[in-house]
């Protein structure tokens, strides 16, 4: 099946769901008025589908010939709370701001459902389109990947294949009309830490009467950096950043207590694993020399690595060229240490997570993600759609 024309003919309504969501972004797993807009779409397709799991996500399902036999394209669609600045004439009109491509996202996933649909007839087993909201994460508990799964999106039907893209600038030596892949890890875990500091506070002008928390921290800070120079193979990615540090609250009081939160990112679970074990285990002998103690959080409700199936990215590599061309299908060669909870739903069904470029240069799309700035090219919208609808549709076929 080709998807290339019928994608370009597509192309003009996909900018108008991707331009129509851009101005209504909403922030977490509270994605109401999206929710309602992406089964407002699929009700004109005539696809049905489940509402509210994980709050605000949608299940969508496309039944073709074998019911049981079913691949998933997975499309986030929150936003983050950023007052735009790009001066767009469908800028956001709330407050908050498509910051990440997510717009793009939903409306690619959309664009892959119609298609689909439009041949229907043909697909010889079953599409199951996952709409998430809260990719970029929730104050009261786990992004929306989880919180989805945990509400059955996975459960029935139960996909044996998926796929995802994400586009924006996050490679840089990539540009419009490209296609970026890479089998294994593609993106880091996305985990948070927290250390409680715990001493004994006292005046200022007499610390002999303290367990000074300050003091420790600061030795604590030192130490926590050696972890990735002096414990992990040079050649393996690895971070550890601490982004907060909080004590005290006059100039003159050694506090009793500071508190320290950090990230850990790494591309395998065993180097994550690790960097949670000695995290704990350096703070709490820092901290004992120095007759103080530590309370330790891990956060593992985080997303963990994001692991391409080797099988699944050759499909995808296949179903890419046929739309852009062999030389335009690239091998991501450096992953990125940022995260994305699709990794949730890759380690239940074997799937890739893809890159569209969608930063051009010459338009004046420099602006990093989660930036005020940040814009795409409409241009290549097409092209997300036609590539998971042809890599849907040929392992379908390959399952007959």
């Amino acid at each position: 099946m080709d998807f290339r024309e019928s994608a370009k003919k597509l192309h003009q309504k996909i900018i108008d769901w991707r331009r129509d969501l851009h101005r209504i972004p909403e922030t977490g797993v509270d994605t109401p008025r999206t929710e309602a807009y992406v089964c407002a779409e699929l009700d004109k397709m005539g696809i049905p589908y489940r509402k509210g799991l994980g709050r605000h996500g949608v299940a969508a399902f496309l039944e073709g010939k074998n019911k049981k036999t079913v691949f998933a394209v997975r499309a986030d669609m929150d936003g983050l709370p950023i007052r735009e600045e790009t001066g767009l004439p469908f800028a956001s009109e709330n407050g908050n701001m498509h910051a990440c491509g997510h717009d793009a996202h939903a409306a690619m996933g959309l664009g892959t459902a119609k298609l689909l649909s439009d041949v229907k007839d043909q697909l010889e087993g079953s599409v199951l389109f996952i709409f998430q909201p809260g990719e970029e994460g929730c104050p009261d508990g786990p992004g929306g990947a989880k919180r989805m799964l945990d509400d059955g999106a996975f459960d029935d039907p139960v996909p044996s294949a998926m796929v995802g893209l994400h586009t924006g600038c996050i490679w840089k030596d990539f540009v419009p009309g490209e296609i970026g892949y890479r089998s294994g890890g593609i993106m880091a875990c996305m985990d948070r830490f927290e250390i409680l500091v715990k001493g004994k506070g006292s005046h200022g002008a007499y610390p002999h009467g303290s367990i000074d928390t300050i003091s420790i921290t600061g030795q604590l800070i030192s130490e926590l950096q050696t972890i990735v120079s002096r414990e992990i193979d040079p050649l393996e990615p690895a971070v550890v950043s601490l982004g907060e540090v909080h004590a005290g609250t006059a100039f003159n009081i050694i506090p009793g207590e500071c508190r320290i939160t950090g990230t850990v990112r790494a591309l395998n679970q065993e180097t994550r694993e690790f960097l949670a074990r000695r995290i704990e285990e350096i703070a709490s002998g820092v901290a004992s020399s120095m007759r103080g103690s530590i309370e330790f959080k891990y956060g593992w409700e985080g997303p963990a690595p994001v692991m391409n199936d080797p099988a699944m990215t050759e499909e995808l590599k296949l179903a890419a060229a046929k739309i852009v061309g062999e030389g335009k299908v690239r091998e991501i060669t450096r992953p990125s240490m940022g995260g994305e909870d699709i990794a949730f739903f890759l380690e239940k069904a074997p799937g890739t997570f893809f890159f569209l470029p969608g930063c051009n240069e010459g338009k004046g799309q420099t602006w990093p993600h989660h930036n005020s700035k940040f814009d795409i090219d409409e241009d290549v919208l097409w092209i997300g759609p036609a590539v998971m609808a042809t890599m849907a549709f040929d392992w379908l076929k390959k399952q007959a």
